[in-house]
């Protein structure tokens, strides 16, 4: 038996008490009443929402200010006190949370899109305790349910009154600080090295990626030198939402991909993304055209993302502004065109022709004149296959170092929440 266990066998054989959150403390705001001004040249520390977001514990050492005027009413952040943010794109990331672990007597003011819980009791909950208890996935599936919306998510502090959370005694708290932040240190240090692994790889992707699609020198005959244009069959985009249909309504169950989907040479949806109904879908299927070995580029604001339809598109399209480029098969692979977009080489030339004012992006006539080179099919096949693997092991998460980075991830949760799940004492 266990350290932990026998401090459960001898503090709380019969169970642990549950309580909610309304009889523990109370909640407080952010900050009210500020201009975008009082943040410019601020005079006090401040925690941002991103803050509260990413850290089990706040971070302190923060550069961030507002300006607080003398005698000004308003709430500061205390020893021990809980942190969550108020509200969020999906209900899956509202009420993230962070927890002041740090003795401090600085004062530290909230970002008024989060809000704060201060126990009547400081000695009820140790504060690194409560920093893994409100990640754990029983207490996440709680707060996730205090969120209401539709484009947007705000929690309810009413709801979140009724959240109800185990309080073993303290030494037992303790003890599952020691095991669970031995882990994390762990863990962090292990990401850390997969990381720096990851990126020494990625480099040197890149590197090989740039060298197999320069053919500069190749001036055998065997490779030809196109415009894209001649390369494909069509280019295409989708439509905007804001001139042809709305998102997010009660009936939209049909994915809107935008540029942000675009990721790792992958089409990613995630609970983020917006969604269309089906009238809306037909106007995007009837403009944009997709198939099969379509190969996606953005081509407005975050420029030169791409990958390939891999799987008939049923349930989705694209946003105007992601370009669809239909290639000829019997000219060019479409994973080659994938990867030779994503080269040195063709990001020098269509960089040149980017234009625009806060948001840059290059017109699909310019993209049509790029000069690209064209292989034999063989060769182009070999290319993608080298490629491929070196992709794969870069950014696929089912396998490679991002697996591995994600495998110690989900380690760390799977005991979080084992050590973190109590016998409920009968009342």
């Amino acid at each position: 038996m266990g350290k932990l266990d026998k401090l459960i066998a001898e503090l709380c054989p019969d169970g642990v008490e549950y309580k909610p959150l309304g009889a523990l403390g109370n909640f407080y705001g952010g900050l009210s009443g500020k201009s975008k001004e009082d943040f410019s040249d601020g005079n006090a520390k401040f925690i941002t929402y991103m803050n509260v977001f990413s850290n089990l514990c706040l971070n302190i050492n923060v550069a961030d200010k507002v300006k607080i005027s003398e005698n000004e009413r308003q709430n500061t952040i205390q020893f021990g006190d809980i942190l969550f943010t108020g509200s969020s794109e999906t209900p899956d990331e509202c009420g993230m949370s962070s927890v002041l672990t740090t003795e401090t007597e600085e004062l530290y003011y909230l970002n008024s899109f989060c809000f704060g819980l201060r126990l009547n009791d400081k000695k009820l909950l140790d504060p690194s305790f409560s920093k893994h208890l409100f990640r754990s996935d029983e207490a996440r599936k709680q707060i996730k349910r205090t969120a209401s919306g539709v484009t947007r998510f705000n929690v309810s502090k009413k709801k979140m009154e009724q959240v109800i959370i185990p309080l073993p005694p303290l030494p037992i708290q303790q003890e599952i600080v020691r095991i669970l932040d031995n882990f994390t240190e762990l863990t962090a240090e292990l990401t850390a090295e997969l990381t720096a692994e990851l990126t020494a790889r990625k480099k040197q992707y890149e590197y090989y990626r740039d060298f197999l699609l320069n053919f500069d020198g190749r001036r055998d005959g065997t490779v030809k030198w196109m415009t894209l244009g001649d390369t494909i069959v069509s280019l295409n985009t989708g439509l905007n939402p804001r001139r042809f249909f709305q998102l997010n309504t009660n009936d939209a169950r049909n994915y809107y991909v935008t540029i942000k989907e675009l990721y790792l040479n992958k089409i990613i949806v995630s609970n983020k993304t917006d969604r269309m109904n089906d009238e809306a879908m037909k106007l995007c299927n009837n403009r944009s055209n997709l198939e099969i070995g379509d190969v996606l580029f953005s081509g407005t604001g975050t420029i030169g993302e791409t990958a390939v339809i891999e799987e008939t598109p049923t349930n989705w399209n694209i946003k105007e502004g992601v370009y669809a480029i239909k290639p000829k098969k019997e000219v060019i692979v479409p994973r080659f065109l994938m990867h030779m977009l994503k080269s040195k080489q063709i990001r020098t030339l269509y960089t040149q022709k980017i234009a625009g004012g806060i948001v840059k992006s290059i017109s699909m006539g310019e993209m049509r004149k790029l000069i690209i080179p064209i292989p034999p099919l063989e060769e182009q096949a070999r290319i993608v296959a080298i490629l491929d693997r070196f992709d794969t092991l870069c950014n696929d998460l089912t396998c490679g170092i991002p697996a591995e980075i994600e495998a110690r991830r989900k380690q760390y949760e799977y005991y979080r929440d084992k050590l973190l799940t109590f016998k409920e004492a009968s009342s």
